[in-house]
């Protein structure tokens, strides 16, 4: 079933969807590919708030002199270099926890639910970055990013779940 099939699916049946993930087996490829392509959507998603910001509609957190390339260099080595490196830290804490409190399931499982949620949840931060892009913050992006960070969290514990439910 193509990927987008399932993220659609995962909207509504989390914890069905990650069953038949873990059901495929071990694909250590695969949970990364899921990883690196939400990763590299979440860069995509900050172009038009990086533009807003360069063209001077939005307080810049960047030092006053960059410029809009600058912007995205620094922006791209945190969402496609350290954004990953920092997603395989939490699944591990996410996995330690899941077995404090019961969960049997593997280091993989842990990882997958997180990889998977992310790229699952790509659409809202495209989204959000596009809220940001055209109206700026506000009262509109505050909702988007609050609906996205719930619907995130709420797909992560499903799908962690699973994951540590199965053997």
């Amino acid at each position: 079933m193509p990927v987008t099939n399932d993220i659609m699916r995962t909207w509504r049946r989390p914890r069905a969807v990650m069953r038949e993930l873990l059901d495929q087996g071990r694909r250590e490829d695969r949970a990364i590919m899921y990883l690196m392509v939400s990763c590299f959507l979440i860069f995509v998603a900050q172009w038009p708030r990086l533009r807003r910001v360069a063209e001077g509609f939005e307080p810049s957190p960047f030092p006053p002199d960059m410029n809009f390339e600058g912007m995205m260099t620094y922006t791209f080595f945190g969402s496609v270099i350290i954004l990953p490196l920092m997603m395989y830290g939490i699944a591990a804490l996410s996995h330690l926890v899941a077995k404090v409190l019961g969960g049997k399931g593997s280091w993989f499982g842990a990882r997958l639910a997180l990889f998977w949620t992310m790229l699952a949840t790509t659409p809202m931060f495209l989204f959000y970055g596009l809220v940001r892009g055209l109206i700026g913050h506000g009262t509109q992006a505050v909702l988007v990013g609050a609906i996205g960070a719930i619907a995130f969290v709420f797909i992560w514990i499903q799908s962690l779940r699973e994951a540590e439910s199965h053997s």
